[in-house]
């Protein structure tokens, strides 16, 4: 909202908004006039909060694709960077453990579990994870 000089120019400027809305548009002779609550409905679905739900639409300038998205594929990580090390332990015959990967990262248990859930998920990798009887827990990649 702009602020107003003072009280004097905020009055007028709003009164003469006002006396610019003018009747409501009447409808068309061929139209009939919906009842109200066809025209509330219309208007928007509530919630059960009573506030009125957003509508997600596209932007109207957005470009349009003549062709489907491709769905994304696991690519081999940058080499030398920490995805690529963790990639080559858990592509190995049984995998790697918890603490083979913390020791060798240099990270905490909590993160070596966020990072299989999800900088390897969103990378395209399936991580199989198994804790056999009386041992560790170990990650692997299935190929």
């Amino acid at each position: 909202m702009k602020r107003f000089t003072d009280r004097k120019t905020a009055v007028t400027r709003i009164w003469k908004r006002i006396q610019g809305l003018g009747e409501p548009e009447k409808p068309q002779a061929d139209q009939p006039e919906k009842p109200k609550a066809e025209r509330k409905a219309k208007s928007g679905a509530r919630t059960a909060r009573g506030k009125a739900a957003r509508k997600i639409t596209a932007p109207k300038n957005a470009p349009k694709s003549k062709t489907a998205a491709k769905a994304r594929e696991a690519t081999a990580p940058r080499e030398g960077s920490k995805t690529a090390q963790v990639v080559a332990m858990l592509q190995r015959k049984n995998g790697a453990t918890l603490a083979e990967i913390m020791d060798k990262m240099g990270w905490q248990k909590h993160t070596v579990r966020g990072f299989m859930a999800g900088a390897m998920k969103k990378a395209g990798f399936t991580v199989e994870s198994f804790k056999p009887e009386g041992g560790e827990r170990t990650y692997r990649i299935n190929q």
